[in-house]
């Protein structure tokens, strides 16, 4: 009789679980759900940043939890350590007699580099290996071309994708687990400490208080759907950026594997069935196609999407100026939408996706500063970062994606206009500009000296002046990208 240990990775849920779906199926004496704080994860970045920072490992903390929370209910529970995942799972397997371990693919280096370590270590031990790809609404086996014949343009992708292939049903969730073996060491969930990190109080100015797991993943599924009906207006409002409702949400969840993709797309297919059908909840769907494509991209392409020359291989030389960065970081430079946003992510690890698309070609198109670096700070800060669509979006904000075209640049004042017209946004997260009435709130670079001394702002001393003239920066940015790509 086999004795299976499934390895929890970045699908922290019962839900959807194709392993435990099929390690259930298998009949084995044992089934050890295991989940590892691996200290590789807990390091720097390349340029120094906390690889996993303290919002992001906040929420897997709780979604660990959850996680053990749901599994003792159903006769079971999560055994959790801190170290190396090979060779934790390597204790577990001699000391348990493990036959068979289970676990999710990942389509990337590093997480690939762990799944080769631990298969080498387990070929040895005559252990099986039995690996599940779920975290994507389409298997890579049932796209209508191969991975390496994957579409470089996404719209090509989506209208053969949305023809050709189909959504499955979910896995049933299970009901009950077999126990595990009598006196194993279950472990303890780590604290931030513990990771190296430290504790805080969550920023009561942010969107959401966001909380990691798989029970708060389909509350707010339930809410933003059945709830609210707020997935019918989802289109009109997924441009916000300030307040709870304007987008799902679902992100943080999704890239923890709380909430699966599919799980989505059978709601969203039963409340158009249920309530209403139209363009919304169609581009909910979209979003998740976008996913699924910088997933699969990653799968095509490999260790590009990480390169300064990314996925088409143009050799930008872009600059690292640390003061200058550190600026965009901080939220200084003099630009209030680029710095409202970039304040929101260092107070609470989020941004709006209109956000994150300014402040990356800001970075790139108006300071010409190495793409690299923004998607590090990103992937150190971001609640909700997701290695495949982190790294994309950057490839194609920089010009270096596959999807790329060409140089283009966001107009950062007339998206300030665009998208927060009155200046609430602008308000909430720059209280030194909060005073200026009117349209120059978005251009406060522009204020007379009689009303600066009327809105009590004093330009270069309580906000910054702009740290490069916009359009002149762009436009030597852009001849430098030309001369890359001729």
């Amino acid at each position: 009789m086999a004795n299976i240990l499934i390895w929890f990775r970045n699908d922290l849920r019962l839900h959807d679980q194709k392993c435990i779906y099929r390690a259930i199926s298998a009949e084995p004496k044992y089934i050890i759900p295991f989940y590892c704080f691996d200290d590789r994860t807990y390091t720097q970045t390349s340029f120094g940043f906390p690889k996993t920072g303290k919002y992001r490992a906040k929420l897997i903390i709780e979604s660990v939890t959850d996680l053990q929370k749901s599994l003792q209910k159903i006769g079971s529970n999560l055994v959790v350590k801190k170290g190396k995942t090979e060779e934790e799972i390597s204790k577990i397997v001699e000391k348990y007699q493990i036959t068979e371990v289970y676990f999710s693919k990942e389509a990337t280096a590093e997480e690939r580099a762990m799944e080769k370590k631990l298969t080498k270590i387990l070929d040895k031990k005559q252990v099986k290996i039995k690996t599940f790809w779920q975290s994507t609404l389409y298997f890579p086996d049932d796209l209508p071309f191969s991975i390496k014949e994957l579409p470089d343009l996404f719209t090509n992708f989506r209208k053969q994708v949305e023809k050709k292939a189909e959504v499955y049903n979910t896995f049933k969730t299970p009901s009950s687990l077999p126990p595990l073996p009598k006196n194993i060491d279950i472990g303890k969930i780590p604290t931030l400490s513990d990771l190296g990190l430290e504790e805080f109080t969550k920023d009561d100015r942010g969107v959401l208080t966001f909380m990691g797991g798989e029970t708060e993943a389909i509350k707010r599924l339930q809410y933003y759907l059945w709830e609210t009906d707020n997935i019918s207006n989802y289109k009109k409002t997924r441009n916000g950026m300030l307040g709870g409702d304007y987008s799902s949400k679902f992100s943080p969840w999704l890239a923890q594997g709380c909430l699966s993709p599919r799980l989505i797309y059978t709601e969203i297919e039963k409340y158009e069935q249920e309530r209403v059908k139209n363009d919304s909840t169609y581009w909910l769907i979209f979003e998740l196609l976008w996913r699924d494509f910088f997933r699969f991209t990653c799968l095509k392409y490999g260790n590009s999407v990480f390169h300064k020359s990314g996925l088409q291989n143009i050799q930008i030389p872009w600059q690292e100026n640390q003061n200058l960065f550190e600026l965009w970081c901080q939220g200084k430079t003099g630009y209030p939408l680029i710095d409202a946003n970039m304040r929101e992510l260092k107070a609470t690890g989020f941004m709006s996706n209109r956000g994150r698309q300014n402040v990356a070609s800001f970075l790139t198109k108006n300071l010409g500063i190495n793409w690299q670096m923004g998607a590090e700070w990103f992937e150190s800060l971001l609640i909700d970062y997701d290695v495949c669509s982190n790294w994309g979006n950057w490839n194609y904000t920089a010009g270096v994606g596959n999807d790329a075209r060409g140089f283009r640049y966001f107009n950062i004042p007339k998206q300030s206009k665009d998208y927060d017209y009155q200046g609430d946004y602008l308000r909430h997260w720059l209280p030194e500009i909060a005073s200026i009435k009117g349209e120059k709130i978005h251009e406060p670079w522009k204020l007379s000296k009689e009303e600066q001394t009327q809105f009590k702002v004093q330009l270069g001393v309580t906000y910054p002046r702009p740290m490069v003239d916009f359009f002149k920066s762009v436009k030597h940015n852009e001849k430098v990208y030309l001369g890359a790509t001729r």
